[in-house]
């Protein structure tokens, strides 16, 4: 396996051109691809710390979009007039109604970059990753319009074939993609679900 590098090639991109982490390529590449960032959307981004997909969401949606992220980490002022932060956690029960009332109408595209405090044990940090996309889908039905998207990261694993059929309960197609600035070595995909 490869030795970890935090700041590789991505991670000096993304601080050259001010985005809060290189995250921010991985969304670039994913809407590129897909389509998922459209003028006017409204967008939700959960576990949105330290904002680097806000960045992206806000400037692609524009001045008429809205992007409500939350996380329960702090995230510092991004100063972008269309995006809200709210400050909790997304296993709470309240987090979807505020969530509801800052977006003000249905969103048109949830996405979540959430991943559990890894452990270091490969299995338990796959359960507990599922867990968060089990919710990031529970969140999505909650709050998108009909033919509402939703992108979620997951550590791949043996559990993941099981997430992918309850998530094509809702969501007619499901792709899974593995941006190009995914550190190298590491498990996560991204599920991308439409209607």
């Amino acid at each position: 396996m490869s030795a970890y590098k935090r700041k590789d090639g991505f991670y000096r991109k993304a601080k050259a051109e001010g985005y809060r982490s290189r995250a921010a390529y991985k969304l670039l590449e994913l809407d590129r691809r897909f389509g998922l960032l459209s003028r006017g959307a409204r967008v939700v981004d959960l576990g949105c710390a330290p904002g680097g997909w806000l960045q992206v969401a806000a400037a692609k949606v524009g001045r008429k979009g809205r992007v409500v992220g939350i996380d329960r980490l702090p995230v510092e002022d991004l100063e972008l007039a269309n995006a809200v932060v709210l400050s909790g956690d997304i296993t709470n029960p309240d987090a979807i109604e505020r969530i509801r009332q800052a977006l003000a109408a249905p969103a048109d595209l949830v996405l979540s970059d959430v991943a559990p405090d890894t452990s270091g044990v490969a299995s338990a940090d796959h359960a507990r990753s599922i867990e968060l996309v089990e919710l990031a889908f529970e969140t999505a039905c909650a709050l998108l319009a009909p033919d509402g998207a939703l992108c979620a990261k997951v550590f791949d694993g043996p559990d993941l074939d099981a997430l992918v059929a309850t998530i094509k309960t809702r969501f007619k197609k499901l792709r899974r993609v593995r941006p190009e600035a995914t550190r190298k070595g590491s498990r996560e995909l991204y599920l991308v679900c439409s209607a």
